[in-house]
């Protein structure tokens, strides 16, 4: 009796497919979780982009600040830019609450990165104000 039975043979090719078929199973699993992943990561990345694209630009966010500086209603307010190398800062010594207000107003609504913002009240009718405004 030196042979082998051929039923213990299809009995242990049935035990490996059964095997093969749960690893198989646990692998697709796997693969559709770091699918989800991926693609979750992807949408992060292009946030990032847009992001970057949107507060990044530094001549974008000069030649706006620049544009509303010079308008006509902040001409009197007597506003300076000083440019540094990450970022550009908006003074004023003293300017006009309606002045202060339109300023605040546009710099509020636009897309800047704001690292630091303070206004002090001089007096009822007057204030001053300083921005930083980075990229």
């Amino acid at each position: 009796m030196n042979r082998v039975n051929p039923l213990h043979i299809i009995l242990l090719l049935i035990v490996v497919l059964f095997f093969a078929f749960f690893k198989l199973a646990g692998i697709k699993s796997e693969l559709k979780e770091l699918q989800q992943e991926y693609k979750k990561s992807q949408k992060v990345a292009e946030e990032l982009v847009s992001y970057k694209k949107l507060y990044g630009n530094r001549k974008r966010v000069q030649k706006a600040l620049q544009k509303i500086v010079s308008q006509r209603s902040l001409q009197s307010a007597n506003i300076k830019l000083l440019q540094r190398p990450n970022s550009l800062e908006i003074k004023s010594a003293s300017m006009k609450l309606n002045e202060l207000n339109s300023l605040i107003s546009k710099i509020l609504n636009g897309s800047y990165e704001i690292k630091r913002l303070k206004i002090k009240s001089l007096d009822a009718t007057h204030a001053s104000i300083a921005v930083e405004i980075a990229w």
